[in-house]
């Protein structure tokens, strides 16, 4: 990596636009970067990481834009350099606020990225740039190749920040190991321990899972070998080393013994259904012999039941023949009873109409009732002809109502009317105030408009005016390259010249030939000729160093009239915009601007005034009219209020006269018409009370007559001698069911085999059940313990063969545990194995920190005198630590080992930097042995004594003899009297700046 350029733009604490010459800068191999502190010296070292990385060493992204900038100019960082063989110009700005295009106020700038490489041009013959890509990403992933580091590898190796590089050296293990793991990308060590480490924990997991289930195997064969002696031999669970071998041999013993038991159970089960054979036939004939004895017995029971019944049979047969002689009078019967109940029910509705009339016709007759009836709508007939004079007084209410309701509207619009007036001359007076202000508007805009106009060409003119003083200051660029370019082609065109000179004998003698004189001395006669020298040059080399000469000469005279010519036009175009600064002249077109806008917005209120006004006007008008309208129909409408009023109070008297008490006329017609009906209905009832009674007593005199012709004493005894069909149907089907109960039964007796076993003594049923119960149990629970038996040598069998194969899986799974753990055990140092408890990412990194300390030694040893040398150490640590990446320095004078921090400040800080240095190249060949031509120091040199620290810059100028150029930000007097190129940052009020400085001037 070699730097060419960078320039600054709003970075940082720098305000403005800042380029370093890393060409000129560096031309020494080494420069020095000084300044006041907080001037900004490491911002120039973080603009380089950003520009390479988008993004700076540490978290200071906030710190990016410049506080001290101007609004419009953007923060950028710009970066030409080589990387890897090509020249790259790296562009980036971050995501920063910007004045709006268009308009007032600030937006927001996403970030850019753009890179262009200087490729050269075989058509032209001339170098040109060419864009890579603008897309962050892919310019990410290109400088990371080109570069070979990380950001962090980047820091540690090209940019030592300050106060930083001294923490490698007096690290503890721990975090030593955490750098060196980042640089040196070793963290696929670690992936290989997390990957056993998983690997060891899925092995153990299935291996706990396979004794698991043999555990659980062992658990069902115990319960399932419930009745036998299961507990001797029984493997011991908690002992996992006694299962494979005891498990297999205990539970085919049990197996053995369950199978003796099913077999005796065979047996038992066998012998008790036999005995439950003999037992079921013994029970079927005692059941037999019963159920006859007992049929015998009921039937002769029976028959002296129904001996006891013969009375009640003779009296049902005399109640059959009264009920049948009773049923010939049911039609007389029924006609007395019907006319007793007609008359008790005409009865009972005439005392309820009389209750429903008052006092004065409660008693009265029926002649009597019916005139009250007549008198009554008589009367409610002169009441409904009030009905329409009701219907009128409820109109007439509301007539009064709706006239109160245009009252209170009529008198509403009157108050509007007359408020609105009041009001009307402070409206029209701001309207006039506008319209005046919007005249004068109008007129001011002509001259707000003229006057922006001349700041637009004025603005036009000073834009090209910078435009030409920009391009004055490019072609004195290309002025001033082209004169260099004369320069080297003179030198070159000199230099070609001289050797062709200085080698012109060897030219004349290639010319010669024995036997032709020679032109300068005329012998014929050639023994020593003169031989050329290596890359001696031909005329034609001559002649095309000077047609390249003439050729230069030719651009840098056409460079010159082209700078004459742009000068010309800038003075011309300075003359037309004046030196008023570019921001002035847009800052007075942005005020001219919107003082135009806000007159413009003022002048355009004159038409939606004038239309106010004349709205005003209309509103007047209505108004006016609104309030005398309003006025005249509100005195017309209170005069029909009071003639309507008395109308109704005189009406009102009148229908109250005729209501009496009831709330209306037609509750009063209501009422009358209720009492004429309630009246109509009394007489109707007391008429046919008096008619139903004569009816009763002539169909109870025909009743009695019937009785007697049917030899009944009284109506009264034929009607309890009445049955209905049901209760004659039940004495008929009594009659009839004894009858045949007593043939029934008497043909059972009469059978041969039941008469045999009634001779035969009494069955014994409940023995025979008893013993035929007692069999049925034993045979029940033989088959129960045969099937307990057979299901129990069933699951052993299986859970036998289960554990074997359980068993078998055990042995290969434990085998791949002990294997993978102990590997990680080994890699992780945590085994014995591992002596020196060193992890296999330490172990690595032990060998590259080896080699960083041989690195670091060759330049240690010139730093201090051949005093200290650093030394790594493998050393196990106390307390159960992790080895491997210690550090000690020992110490010559004293032949004796030392820590690094017993070291002082100056000896620690030339001890970390040949570390770093160290550190440095390793990372270096580590990423691909690419070259970094740069190397930055931030500082530290104050620690150190005259001669150690030109010791130290002894080592620094050897890197320079390996064409590495390295940059030191340092305060130190001595640096910047030794040190020729110099970089000055300059802190201000207004920001830093930066500065060359030469070593005359210094």
């Amino acid at each position: 990596m070699r730097l060419h350029s960078l320039t600054l733009q709003a970075f940082g604490p720098f305000a403005g636009t800042h380029t370093i010459d890393f060409e000129s800068l560096t031309s020494d191999g080494l420069f020095l970067l000084h300044g006041a502190t907080g001037a900004g010296k490491s911002t120039v070292f973080d603009a380089i990481c950003y520009a390479l990385y988008n993004k700076t060493p540490g978290d200071r992204d906030q710190l990016l834009r410049s506080d001290h900038a101007p609004v419009h100019l953007l923060t950028e960082v710009t970066l030409d350099v080589t990387l890897s063989g090509h020249r790259l110009e790296i562009t980036r700005s971050p995501r920063q606020p910007r004045p709006k295009a268009r308009g007032t106020g600030i937006t927001w700038q996403n970030a850019k990225t753009l890179m262009r490489e200087r490729k050269h041009d075989d058509t032209t013959g001339q170098d040109r740039w060419e864009a890579v890509s603008k897309a962050h990403d892919e310019i990410g992933d290109h400088l990371q190749a080109l570069l070979g580091m990380s950001r962090d590898q980047f820091c540690q190796v090209v940019l030592l920040p300050q106060n930083q590089f001294t923490q490698f050296l007096r690290a503890k293990a721990p975090a030593r190991k955490d750098l060196l793991s980042k640089l040196f990308r070793t963290s696929r060590f670690t992936g290989i321990d997390t990957w056993l480490l998983n690997r060891s924990r899925e092995a153990e997991k299935d291996l706990k899972a396979a004794r698991s289930d043999v555990i659980s195997l062992i658990d069902r064969i115990h319960q399932a070998a419930t009745g036998l002696d299961h507990e001797s031999g029984a493997p011991a669970t908690d002992d996992p080393q006694t299962l494979p071998d005891a498990a297999p041999v205990w539970a085919a013993s049990l197996v053995q013994t369950a199978a003796a038991h099913l077999a005796a159970a065979d047996t038992q089960t066998q012998e008790a259904a036999a005995e439950l054979a003999v037992q079921q036939a013994h029970e079927r004939t005692a059941d037999l012999l019963h159920q006859q004895q007992t049929e015998h017995r009921t039937a002769t029971e029976q028959l002296e039941l129904l001996e006891q019944q013969a009375p009640r049979q003779q009296h049902l047969t005399d109640q059959l023949q009264q009920a049948r002689r009773a049923a010939k009078l049911a039609a007389v019967l029924y006609t007395a009873h019907t006319a007793a109940d007609e008359h008790t029910g005409a009865e009972i509705l005439e005392g309820q109409a009389r209750k429903a009339l008052s006092a004065p016709h409660t008693t009265a007759s029926a002649e009597e009732l019916t005139t009250a009836e007549q008198q009554t709508r008589a009367q409610a007939t002169l009441v409904e002809a009030l009905l329409p004079q009701e219907a009128a007084m409820r109109q007439m209410t509301q007539d009064l109502q709706q006239l109160d309701i245009e009252r209170q509207a009529l008198a509403a619009d009157q108050l509007e009317a007359s408020q609105w007036l009041g009001k009307e001359a402070g409206r029209r007076a701001e309207l006039t105030a506008r319209l005046h202000a919007a005249q004068r508007a109008e007129a001011d805009s002509v001259h707000q408009q003229t006057s922006l106009t001349d700041l637009q060409r004025r603005l036009t003119a000073a834009e090209q005016r910078d435009a030409r003083l920009a391009d004055v200051a490019s072609r004195e660029k290309r002025w001033e390259t082209a004169d260099e370019a004369v320069g080297e082609a003179a030198q070159a065109y000199i230099a070609v010249r001289r050797q062709r000179t200085e080698g012109m004998a060897a030219e004349l003698a290639a010319g010669l030939a024995e036997g032709t004189p020679c032109p300068v001395c005329g012998s014929c006669v050639h023994p020593a000729k003169a031989a050329p020298h290596p890359g001696q040059p031909t005329r034609e080399d001559e002649q095309k160093a000077e047609t390249c000469h003439l050729t230069a000469e030719k651009t840098r005279e056409d460079a010159a009239a082209a700078l004459h010519e742009a000068r010309e036009l800038a003075a011309q175009a300075r003359a037309q915009a004046g030196d008023t600064p570019l921001d002035g002249i847009r800052t007075l077109l942005a005020s001219a601007q919107t003082n135009l806008d806000a007159t413009l917005k003022t002048a355009s209120e004159a038409g939606p005034a004038s239309e106010e006004a004349a709205a005003l006007d209309r509103d007047h008008t209505a108004m006016t009219d609104q309030a005398t309208t309003a006025g005249e129909y509100l005195a017309a409408r209170n005069t029909a209020y009071d003639h309507l009023a008395t109308q109704l109070a005189d009406l009102t008297g009148q229908l109250d006269q005729a209501r009496q008490q009831a709330p209306s006329i037609t509750d009063r017609l209501t009422d009358l018409n209720r009492t004429a009906d309630q009246l109509k209905t009394a007489a109707t009832a007391a008429t046919a009370a008096v008619r139903l009674e004569a009816e009763r007593i002539l169909r109870a005199s025909e009743a009695e007559t019937a009785a007697h012709e049917q030899n009944f004493p009284t109506v009264e005894a034929a009607e309890e001698a009445l049955l209905d069909d049901d209760a004659l149907h039940t004495i008929e089907e009594e009659i009839k069911n004894f009858s045949h109960q007593r043939a029934v039964h008497t043909a059972t007796l009469e059978r041969p085999a039941l008469a045999q076993a009634a001779a035969q003594p009494p069955a014994d049923l409940e023995a025979a059940r008893h013993l035929n119960k007692t069999a049925a149990q034993h045979h029940t629970d033989a088959v129960a313990a045969t099937t307990s038996a057979r299901t129990r040598h069933d699951q052993l069998t299986e859970l036998t063969t289960r554990l074997t194969d359980s068993i078998q899986r055990l042995h290969p799974l434990q085998q791949a545990y002990d294997t993978v753990h102990h590997l990680h055990e080994v890699i992780h140092g945590t085994s014995t194995s591992n002596r020196d408890r060193m992890e296999l990412e330490s172990y690595v990194l032990a060998a590259r920190l080896e080699q960083i300390v041989d690195a670091a030694n060759t330049r240690l040893r010139l730093m201090s005198d051949h005093r200290y040398t650093l030394a790594h150490s493998d050393d196990r640590a106390s307390n159960g630590a992790r080895s491997g990446l210690g550090l000690k320095i020992t110490d010559a004078w004293t032949g004796r080992d030392r820590t690094t921090d017993t070291l002082s400040g100056g000896e620690s800080f030339f001890a970390s930097l040949a570390l770093a240095l160290g550190l440095a190249d390793v990372v270096t060949y580590e990423a691909g042995g690419r070259v970094l031509d740069t190397l930055f120091i931030d500082e530290g040199f104050g620690t150190l004594d005259d001669d150690t620290l030109h010791q130290v810059l002894d080592v620094l100028d050897s890197l320079r003899a390996h064409d590495r150029t390295v940059g030191l930000i340092s305060h130190v007097p001595e640096l910047r009297r030794r040190i020729t190129s110099q970089l000055h940052v300059r802190k201000g009020t207004d920001g830093s700046t930066l500065h060359p400085v030469s070593h005359t001037a210094e």
